[in-house]
Formats: structure tokens, sequence, C-alpha cells
């Protein structure tokens, strides 16, 4: 980049980025049985039901761009990132065609959900082969000394923090057994959190960066996946369903503990809305009080906070300048974004 040459945009770094990975990505695809196959490219956006060729809404791409941006934060080429990109996205996928079923969500991306389109089971077992997958692309990756022991330890903390958001939607919403905001911390580090510092973490690894490096980019992954939890919380409540791709509500309605509501819930303001969280026809009303009790504020506070912290460990860590430039630009983005 000459010194007239504006740096690159949120935007352009991931779409760089996933140029770089999309090739590697699908040649691992197309290893897997022609069902999976199938399936794996319809959850990406690639084909239609039947493998029909299709331009459909696909994910930003995060995981795999702190993966690429991870290897040339270490010094090194991005491509030396794309085992850890493809894996990682892989896990992501798998992730998501399972968070599905278990939230009965109907819809993915502004289309039917992998297991709406093909049926539970199928979906079930095309997201066990995309994981399987996953580990099999980066155990074949040069110097992979080590990184199949840090994938796994994030789907760990990835099914830990998926249990506790399962598990708060069982427990009483106001009293001594209520969910607290550190509890939900917890829980968004590992659901969200786990597989975004990984990658980073991963990418460092495959690119030759030290231990301390490589902690450094995990550690600020957790936090930057804590914002983009809380952020996508917001969204869930106030955001524009043709921008996120999901209902209004779809949070209240299942239940879940989300920040905005845990924060409203703490106010003196609130005092109607367990009746309301009771009511999923009155989602709308319910929203309304949480954002007048605070619960909005709190949580977009909350999600500056994560990111605070996640720039301060980028900021202290010795990373090559452009990489660091571009993920401190992504970052902003993500806990940004839509709102």
């Amino acid at each position: 980049m000459t010194a007239l040459e504006a740096p690159p945009s949120a935007p352009e770094v991931l779409a760089r980025c996933r140029d770089l990975v999309r090739p590697a990505l699908r040649e691992a695809v197309g290893r897997l049985h022609p069902w999976m196959a199938e399936m794996a490219g319809y959850s990406f956006g690639w084909c239609e039901v039947g493998g029909a060729p299709a331009v459909a809404p696909g994910g930003k791409g995060v995981r795999q761009a702190l993966a690429v941006l991870g290897a040339e934060a270490a010094g090194a080429d991005g491509r030396a990132g794309v085992p850890a990109a493809v894996a990682v996205e892989l896990v992501h996928a798998f992730s998501l065609l399972h968070d599905d079923i278990m939230d009965g969500d109907p819809t993915r991306r502004r289309r039917p959900a992998v297991w709406k389109a093909y049926g539970t089971g199928p979906a079930v077992l095309a997201g066990d082969a995309l994981f399987a997958l996953a580990v099999e692309t980066l155990a074949a990756a040069p110097q992979s000394a080590g990184t199949v022991r840090l994938l796994s330890a994030a789907l760990a903390d990835l099914v830990h923090g998926q249990a506790d958001d399962l598990l708060f939607a069982t427990r009483p919403r106001t009293g001594p057994e209520r969910v607290t905001p550190g509890e939900y911390r917890a829980m968004a580090e590992g659901k969200t959190g786990a597989l975004l510092g990984c990658a980073a973490a991963l990418g460092a690894v495959l690119g030759g960066a030290d231990q301390a490096t490589a902690d450094a980019l995990d550690r600020a992954g957790r936090h930057l996946g804590v914002a983009f939890q809380l952020v996508d919380d917001v969204l869930g409540l106030w955001g524009d369903p043709a921008v996120t791709g999901k209902p209004v509500g779809g949070d209240l309605r299942e239940r879940k503990r989300t920040y905005p509501v845990l924060a409203a819930l703490g106010s003196p303001e609130a005092r109607g809305l367990p009746e309301l969280l009771d009511a999923p026809e009155r989602a709308e009303e319910a929203a309304a009080l949480i954002e007048a009790a605070g619960g909005r504020t709190a949580a977009l506070a909350e999600a500056r906070t994560h990111t605070a912290a996640a720039r301060t460990l980028l900021a202290q860590a010795p990373l090559a300048a452009g990489a660091a430039r571009d993920l401190f630009r992504l970052l902003d983005h993500l806990v940004d974004r839509d709102l």
C-alpha cells in the first residue's frame, strides 16, 4: 500500500480473506460423501436443495479472516493460515447446523435451515461430517503439532457454553437462582469467543508465532466473542430482520437469557417484565420495556468494555503492523455492525 492509498475497510479485509480461503474450503467440502457435501454447500450458500448452483447469503467469514490475519500478524503470508481458516469455518458450520436444531430455528440467513430443508437426522449427520473434516484438515497442515489440541480445547469450551445457554432457559428469571451477568459472560466466551480466539491463535501458530503471541490473540478473540454475542443479543431484539436474517423477538420466544434481558430484570423500571416474558405473543411489548429499563444500553456498554480489552491485548502483542491494523478495523466493525 502506498502513502496515497487508504487502508482497507473491514468489509474489504473480510472479502480478501474469504477469497483466499474459498478454494481450499470448497476442496475440503468436496472430499465429503456427496450428500454431506450438498448439505454443507447449502449451508454455505453455494447450492440449493438438490445441488443446483446458487448465490445465497453466506456468513461474513469472521473466523476464517481471524485465522488469515493471525498468520499475517506473525509475519507470515496469509496463505499459511488457510488450513486453520478452513478448519474453524467447518467447525463453525457444524455448530450452526446443530444450534439451529437445538433452538428450533427454522431459518438461517433468510433460507430454510439445513434441518428444515433436509430433515433433522441428515442435518445432525452433516454437522458431524463437518467436524470430522475440520480435524482432518488441520491435522494435515504443515507445522500442525499441537493445533488439533488447540481446536479440541476450543470445541470443549464451545460445547460448555452451548450447554449453559440451553440450561439458562430453565432457571428462574428472578431470585437467588437467576442467571447472573458473570455467568452470561462465561457462557458467551465459550459459545462464541472460544472459536474466534482459536481461529486467530491457530493462524498465528501456523505462521510461526511464539506461544505468548498466540495466547494474546486467543484472549483477544475471546473478548471479541463476548462483544459479538452481546451485539447479537441486541440485534435479536431490535435489529432489522431484512439485515439480520432472523425474526425479531425470537430470543424472547425461546426464553433465552440474553444480556439485555438480564440487565433489564435488575432494574426497578422492569417490574412487569417477567409476566411479559412469559407471554410470547407480547414479545414486542417486552422488547420495548427492556429498552426502557436500560437493557439495550447496558448490553452495548458491556460490548464496548470487551472491545477495549481486546484492543489492549492486540496493542501489547508484537504483531506485524499491517495485520494489526486490519485486526483493529475488523474488531470495531464487528461490534458496531448494523446498530
